[in-house]
């Protein structure tokens, strides 16, 4: 697919990790006050203790919602046109992406790779997408 020639952008998990569902933003959610908001915080309170124990962090990622986060609000993300190749060789990486965010490769780029994320922004983005719906 990296070779492919079309355009693609990657929200790798080492972004979606910085915009961790905090006990803070839980309650945002729930105090949206409709079903929808409450729905959304019970459903992240009960999956994220999962998340909190696996990664030892303050609260899980989201990763899905980032990609449309993006289409929404490209300015809430950072990135740069990169060289990305899937590693084959490693057993130890075999399947990771790697991007040469130097370009000590001399590789020609072929992706643009979000490195940062406006979580504040990001998480006020889905409580007002949220506060929307009934």
């Amino acid at each position: 697919m990296f070779r492919s020639g079309v355009k693609i952008t990657q929200m790798p998990l080492d972004l979606t990790h910085k915009a961790l569902v905090t006990r803070p933003r839980l309650e945002t959610f729930k105090a949206i006050g409709n079903r929808t908001g409450i729905f959304t915080a019970e459903m992240l309170d009960f999956f994220e203790r999962f998340d909190i124990a696996k990664y030892g962090s303050e609260g899980g990622p989201l990763h899905d919602p980032t990609t449309i986060a993006y289409l929404l609000r490209p300015e809430l993300f950072a990135g740069r046109f990169v060289n990305v190749e899937i590693e084959t060789g490693s057993e130890l990486t075999r399947g990771m992406s790697v991007a040469d965010w130097w370009g000590v490769t001399d590789r020609a780029p072929n992706v643009t790779f979000m490195r940062e994320i406006d979580a504040d922004g990001f998480f006020a983005l889905l409580v007002e997408r949220l506060a929307r719906l009934p």
